[in-house]
């Protein structure tokens, strides 16, 4: 494979075709990042209205420093892999207090940032900076796994970085943010997982996997395990006119959203059993359980839950957070303001 040519080829490929994107409008480093990172695990269509709302409400890294974690996590709603909100806000405080507002622009100082890994400073270095960096995605995976009938996983660590060794000997000098961008587009678009658009491509001559059409192929990836799946059980407790919703710990899944109290079903219990045991492990009272008043179904990275959730009453204590930051009694009407995952902003929703 010449490397130069597919260098040159995919660059005079991506000036006619680039996606245009708003991110790609400027060159400023807070704007690319907050599209890099919203881009992480989410479709381009779906990032782009959640990409031009949080510039509405903020534009730079001082308004989002000082924003309220409530806000931004509402703005981010709905995005999923809540952490990366809570690191954006960690990244912008810490370049507030101790870089003056400015971005580092060396791959190492950047990873330094909370949420930023070696996709993320690679993109910031090469497209906000110009620096002569990798960004490699799951798109790059895909088109060099193709390109050169790569025979090791792309899931594995040393896959991963014999790629990255390929990806980088192409790198144009002064153009690899161009460079990146161009992979990222070529995977989005014609290289895609299933039914590759080959006939649109525009290396074909450079590709081992279409000169022996083994496309379906590419790239290798180890087995996972089966997704495993939970059955979860949830509560609307009220006091007259107000549900009872928690604030789940910063550190741990949902960190910082707000839920409908209730968990994961042990072994050997009913789904009633593991109401009354999760609401009393979780707020301190007792309950007594009514009819269920929805099942929800949803897939997270590693695992799939069936969330049924019922009408329950107290029947002795009070309500305290002791497995949550906080908890609240909030009028149906008003949940719209505290930030939830899918499925508690479907039961909240069905509450109006």
């Amino acid at each position: 494979m010449n490397t130069f040519l597919v260098s040159r080829e995919l660059l005079a490929w991506y000036d006619r075709h680039a996606r245009g994107l708003p991110w790609r409008e400027t060159h400023d480093p807070y704007r690319v990042w907050v599209s890099e990172v919203m881009l992480q695990q989410t479709r381009v269509d779906t990032v782009i209205p959640y990409y031009q709302k949080w510039l509405e409400n903020f534009s730079d890294l001082h308004s989002l420093a000082a924003a309220d974690e409530r806000q931004a996590m509402q703005l981010w709603e709905g995005l999923g892999y809540y952490s990366r909100a809570r690191n954006m806000l960690k990244t912008a405080r810490i370049l507030i207090e101790q870089r003056a507002g400015q971005f580092p622009d060396s791959i190492a100082e950047l990873k330094k940032l909370p949420g930023i890994g070696d996709y993320i400073a690679g993109a910031l270095a090469s497209i906000a900076f110009g620096r002569d960096e990798v960004a490699l995605d799951g798109n790059g995976l895909r088109v060099f796994a193709r390109l050169a009938e790569f025979d090791q996983p792309i899931n594995e660590a040393a896959g991963k970085a014999a790629i990255r060794e390929l990806m980088q000997s192409m790198l144009p000098q002064g153009r690899a943010g161009d460079f990146n961008q161009a992979v990222m587009d070529l995977g989005a678009t014609i290289c895609v997982s299933h039914n590759p658009q080959c006939d649109q491509c525009p290396l074909t001559k450079h590709c081992h996997a279409f000169q022996n059409n083994t496309q379906d192929r590419f790239p290798l990836r180890i087995k996972k395990k089966p997704i495993p799946q939970y059955a979860v059980v949830a509560a609307v407790l009220r006091n007259g006119d107000t549900v009872l919703v928690d604030k789940r710990r910063a550190d741990g899944l949902l960190g910082g959203l707000w839920e409908f109290p209730g968990g994961k079903v042990e072994e050997g219990e009913d789904l009633h059993t593991a109401l009354v045991r999760e609401i009393r492990e979780e707020l301190g009272v007792d309950i007594t359980v009514h009819a269920d008043i929805g099942t929800y179904r949803h897939a997270y990275t590693h695992f799939k839950v069936v969330v049924t959730v019922f009408e329950a009453d107290i029947l002795s204590g009070e309500p305290a957070a002791l497995a949550a930051d906080e908890i609240q009694w909030v009028r149906p009407v008003e949940l719209d303001q505290y930030p939830m995952g899918k499925v508690d902003r479907l039961i909240a929703h069905s509450l109006l």
